[in-house]
């Protein structure tokens, strides 16, 4: 319903809702009714000549035809002095606008003409319409304002909880982050205890190796042979006889135990071999054992007493080259 009908359904004069909806230039329907309510008393003026409310905007030229088409309405209404009926109801309805809006509220479309004139609202009645249309406003104010209220509650909620599950994830993350800085701590630690026990095994290797081949050379020194298994030296019966027997200096050893070193690093490699192989099945044994060399191509030396040994010395026994019964070789 416009703000016209309503005033029209409270019992105003068509003249007095025209000159009020000019002169707020249709503001709304409290300016209108603030309007009506201070100028009460006063005579209707000539609405040609009435302007606008200060500060309003002149209307536009369809609204000047509505407010003319209304007058004429109103008018003409007065003029027959009848009213419209609902059949169904038995409402009373001063124009067809207001039987109009009834018929769409109600579902009623059974309506006929009256010779019942409506009586104008007195007074007092007025007033109380008036009230009851300003407390009518204010609990839709007061309802709008709720649901408003209950809006922004459930956006607050929607927020925070957005807040609480993005916390939760973040302290997740950080979570599986500790734990996985906690483990690769952990292999740090594990690897670099391997490094130590792997460069602390290589030095006693090493040790071993150097009192081996001191224990050696001062049992050849001596005239005895040297027990590489139990590590001490035996007093030979006759070693001018032993000479002549093996041809060589020393015992006639027929298996040669050699640890090979990597030039790299690493843990050494240790293997037996018959004192009669080449040194190239050192090298074989060494490739077989390290993909990274290639027994064509691996290189061998002695640091005590230090030697480099040749492509040429490939082919010669580990006896002939003096390696019987062990020896300390370095690979790379």
């Amino acid at each position: 319903m416009s703000d016209r009908e309503t005033l029209l359904s409270f019992g105003f004069a068509p003249e007095r809702v025209e000159w009020a909806l000019k002169a707020t230039n249709s503001a709304g329907l409290q300016p209108a009714l603030d309007h009506l309510e201070q100028h009460q008393d006063d005579p209707v003026p000539d609405l040609s000549t009435v302007s606008a409310s200060k500060g309003a905007s002149a209307p536009a030229a369809d609204d000047e035809d509505e407010d003319e088409e209304a007058i004429a309405i109103a008018a003409s209404t007065n003029a027959e002095a009848k009213s419209i009926k609902c059949s169904e109801c038995g409402k009373i309805f001063k124009n067809t606008a207001l039987a109009n809006y009834h018929a769409e509220k109600s579902g009623h479309d059974q309506f006929e003409e009256s010779t019942d004139e409506i009586k104008p609202l007195t007074e007092e009645e007025r007033k109380e319409r008036l009230e009851e249309l300003r407390q009518r406003m204010a609990g839709k104010r007061a309802v709008k304002a709720k649901e408003e209220a209950d809006e922004n509650k459930k956006n607050e909620a929607i927020r925070r909880r957005a807040g609480k599950d993005a916390g939760a994830i973040r302290e997740e993350l950080q979570k599986k982050e500790a734990i996985k800085a906690a483990e690769e701590a952990r292999r740090d630690k594990l690897a670099e205890a391997k490094a130590k026990a792997a460069v602390k095994a290589q030095i006693e290797a090493d040790k071993r190796a150097r009192a081996e081949k001191a224990a050696r050379e001062k049992a050849l020194r001596e005239g005895k042979v040297y027990d590489v298994e139990g590590g001490s030296a035996q007093p030979t019966a006759a070693p001018a006889a032993a000479s002549v027997t093996t041809g060589v200096k020393g015992k006639d050893y027929p298996e040669t135990r050699l640890q090979i070193r990597l030039a790299s690093g690493g843990p050494p490699y240790t293997t037996t071999l018959s004192s009669d192989a080449p040194l190239s099945e050192v090298a074989e044994f060494v490739a077989s054992q390290n993909l990274a060399f290639s027994a064509d191509t691996v290189t061998l030396s002695m640091h005590f007493p230090r030697k480099q040994f040749t492509p040429a010395d490939m082919s010669r026994s580990l006896r002939e080259l003096g390696l019987t019964p062990s020896a300390v070789l370095i690979a790379s």
